[in-house]
């Protein structure tokens, strides 16, 4: 009854907090070359809900970051809390998101106006995403971006393969990837069809930058950037490397 008290109110205010921002956003998206100062907000608004619904955020970042300097955001997905969580990194930065949330009232305005939607099974819409999330990057702006492609594993904390698409544009652009571990969200809003909120502390670490030019291959430089979120994910959670070898042979 508890999680079910708390999800109701931690959803309440995410609904009325988005609705008390909205015409920020609004006023940022109409107003030419603002649509900075609505990612802006979305960052505030991010840091202000997790702190409304008593959910504590430990930040670990270990990369010095370059401020005006674009960076490619990848983390692992295994709840709907990632997204929201993802607030949290610094800097201009636009979200690449499933063309489903456009249809969200309200919030998919906002998101298709802000950030980038992707139909992935549209080859023609996936081609666009690439050149919007290519000319945001030589704006100066970064991306965030959840290389699995979706909430896909059945066993977290183990990722599915990553998808190279992220890794294509870091080496055509030659921009630094920042891998990013979320730690413990799968057990704060499991992907179990219950929807049930679990009070526990969350953890994001934002990894030192992978750099595409001492890499080889697209396949090579994700395989890098795996590694690092995989070992974090094993070793917050308890668990050993030789357990992910293990599972990767079966």
């Amino acid at each position: 009854m508890r999680k079910k008290i708390y999800t109701s109110y931690s959803g309440v205010l995410f609904a009325l907090s988005f609705l008390v921002i909205f015409p920020f956003f609004l006023v940022c998206i109409w107003v030419p070359g603002w649509k900075k100062f609505g990612r802006k907000i979305n960052r505030y608004w991010a840091k202000t809900y997790f702190n409304l619904i008593f959910l504590p955020v430990k930040m670990d970042i270990r990369a010095k970051l370059e401020k005006g300097k674009p960076y490619i955001f990848l983390a692992n997905h295994f709840s709907y809390l990632d997204v929201a969580m993802m607030g949290f990194v610094p800097g201009d930065v636009l979200f690449v998101g499933k063309a489903s949330i456009r249809k969200a009232p309200l919030f998919g305005y906002y998101f298709k106006k802000l950030h980038i939607a992707v139909d992935r099974d549209r080859v023609k819409s996936r081609a666009e995403t690439v050149r919007r999330a290519g000319e945001a990057l030589e704006n100066g702006s970064g991306i965030v971006l959840f290389p699995e492609g979706g909430i896909y594993t059945k066993n977290p904390p183990f990722m599915v393969p990553f998808k190279l698409g992220a890794f294509r544009l870091a080496i055509e652009k030659q921009i630094p990837i920042i891998p990013v571990t979320l730690s413990y969200n799968y057990l704060i809003l499991p992907d179990d069809g219950k929807l049930l909120l679990h009070r526990k502390a969350a953890k994001m670490v934002i990894h030192e930058p992978i750099f595409p030019k001492d890499f080889g291959s697209e396949e090579e430089l994700s395989n890098q950037c795996f590694e690092v979120i995989q070992n974090q994910l094993l070793l917050d959670n308890g668990l050993k490397e030789n357990t992910f070898q293990k599972t990767v042979e079966q």
